[in-house]
């Protein structure tokens, strides 16, 4: 596969179980020996919580309202691998950088309730329908989103077929 198939794929497993705490619990890999060392905000947040790393979310950054009880490194990681390359978004796009825990954005908002409505269709609605071929079918932001900060509302038109 190519290595942005997989990045996406990857972002899609970690988001489609963000109602399964198993998931949720478990702690980041480390970074690849001789690896370029992270940049930007979440490479930032990360120095920030140095020693704090396995603290519930809540406790170590403010205004935590989804993800309560995921480890403070853990929440970095769902942000930085999973809804930043499924919505193809910088971190800007939901927070502002100077004060992460402002509500003053509406995208945020809207990703709080996106992310409810996930957990519902995951939850509850999937695992309702008799016969999905897979044992735990999900959906995840990565589903609509495709990388783009708007959801798909049609499919692409595969390559060779008329419109």
């Amino acid at each position: 596969m190519r290595p942005g198939i997989t990045r996406h794929l990857a972002g899609s497993v970690l988001l489609a179980g963000l109602a399964a705490t198993s998931v949720l619990a478990q702690t980041p890999p480390a970074p690849a020996p001789g690896a370029a060392p992270a940049r930007g905000p979440v490479a930032e947040l990360r120095k920030a919580i140095a020693g704090k790393e396995k603290e519930p979310a809540e406790t170590v950054f403010k205004n935590i309202q989804m993800l309560k009880g995921v480890p403070a490194e853990r929440l970095l990681s769902i942000m930085d691998e999973g809804f930043r390359p499924a919505l193809g978004a910088k971190c800007s796009f939901c927070h502002d950088p100077q004060n992460w825990a402002s509500d003053a954005k509406t995208e945020k908002k809207v990703a709080r309730d996106m992310m409810r409505m996930v957990q519902e269709i995951n939850g509850k609605l999937l695992a309702s329908i008799k016969g999905l071929e897979s044992e735990h079918p999900a959906v995840s932001c990565y589903s609509c989103h495709r990388g783009q900060e708007k959801p798909a509302l049609a499919p692409e038109p595969a390559p060779g077929v008329a419109h």
